[in-house]
């Protein structure tokens, strides 16, 4: 009996064991996998439009296991990369053609190669923006711009000081002259650019330039500063245009000038300055001359201040304000000042000659040692 139940028990392992080796549903004929073929591949590029060169690569299809993308441009591992279905890559290039290719392989372990031509092309920058501040220290900003060139336009044949994005450049000395044309050249990164041209001007101030913007400010109720013609075309200023100044009510009224280009002491501390006095009761008063806006702040405002008199009516004629009597501990060798203020009949007073509203014609503002 117990030989028959030992040959039972072991008739029931075998018929186990023999089921064990099958499972229900999955059996070894992978022959299903010769009639899966990848299939509708394609790619969606997503080009930016900011001059990065960035481009979002997606591809496409059904019966794919993983997709190897090769961008057409790079070397090494960084040259391909592997996605799985649904992802994406992003990839920067450099402004030019390519050829990216596309490797699809399905389960079956089969690939197929396609190829798609993509084409990146920079924008022209826009709304280029040249800052200039103290000390002639330029910066610029411009959208779809990767960097910039700088031409001062004091030299021949200049060659263009880079300038990054963001970045400002090293304080620039101008000789006396111009004025000056500043060109800015935004970069794509590309060939795609934009130039933008600003006219500096410093002293000497004519008047007669027609792209300068000679902007004079005015403080004191009724101040006026105007570019008109000249009243008298003779004698020591035949010029076309000049400047009329009108004195405002208050004593203390008058015009300033912020200097694209600074006045540097290294090259002159004599201002000059053609006057024209229409009023014969106006000779012997005074116009005052006052250097501001030091680079540095040193001297303070207030401190470079120089008075000159009228001596003449009905004809033009040159004052000098000599701000060489100023000591080196007064206003250092090489201090610049980016603002000329003139105010004149600042001590006036008197129903006739009191100030207010008397005219003074200005011109040809000029530095010399």
């Amino acid at each position: 009996m117990k030989k028959i139940n030992l040959i039972c028990s072991i008739l029931f392992f075998i018929v186990v064991a023999s089921s064990c080796t099958k499972i229900e549903g999955i059996d070894q004929d992978l022959s299903f996998l010769n009639s899966v073929n990848s299939s509708n591949l394609d790619k969606i590029f997503d080009i930016s439009t900011d001059n990065s060169g960035i481009v979002k690569i997606t591809p496409t299809g059904e019966g794919v296991a993983t997709y190897t993308i090769g961008f057409g441009h790079g070397t090494g591992t960084t040259a391909t990369t592997t996605v799985a279905p649904g992802g994406t890559v992003s990839y920067a290039y450099p402004e030019g053609s390519y050829t990216v290719t596309i490797i699809a392989t399905d389960l079956a372990g089969k690939s197929t190669t396609t190829t798609y031509p993509l084409a990146i092309t920079y924008r022209a920058p826009e709304n280029v923006t040249i800052t200039i501040d103290a000390d002639m220290v330029v910066s610029a900003t411009a959208l779809y711009a990767n960097s910039f060139l700088v031409y001062y336009g004091d030299v021949a044949n200049e060659v263009g000081t880079p300038l990054a994005a963001g970045a400002k450049l090293a304080a620039h000395t101008y000789l006396p002259g111009g004025p000056y044309d500043l060109k800015v050249v935004a970069l794509s990164g590309g060939a795609a650019k934009t130039e933008v041209v600003k006219t500096l001007y410093g002293l000497p101030l004519t008047f007669e330039s027609p792209t300068v913007n000679y902007t004079f400010g005015t403080f004191g109720t009724g101040q006026k500063f105007d570019k008109v013609a000249n009243p008298d075309a003779s004698g020591l200023n035949t010029s076309a245009t000049v400047g009329k100044f009108t004195r405002g009510d208050e004593g203390w009224s008058g015009t300033y000038s912020p200097l694209d280009i600074p006045i540097n002491f290294a090259q002159g501390k004599k201002i000059h300055v053609m006057v024209y006095n229409p009023d014969p009761l106006l000779i012997g008063k005074k116009v005052n001359a006052e250097l501001e806006s030091a680079v540095g702040g040193k001297p303070a405002n207030g401190i470079a201040v120089k008075r000159a008199t009228i001596t003449k009516s009905g004809v033009w004629e040159e004052l000098v304000f000599d701000f060489s009597t100023f000591t080196a501990a007064e206003i250092p060798l090489n201090t610049r000042f980016n603002q000329i203020v003139l105010r004149y009949n600042v001590t006036v007073a008197g129903p006739v000659v009191g100030g207010a509203g008397t005219i003074l014609y200005i011109d040809n503002i000029s530095f010399t040692n």
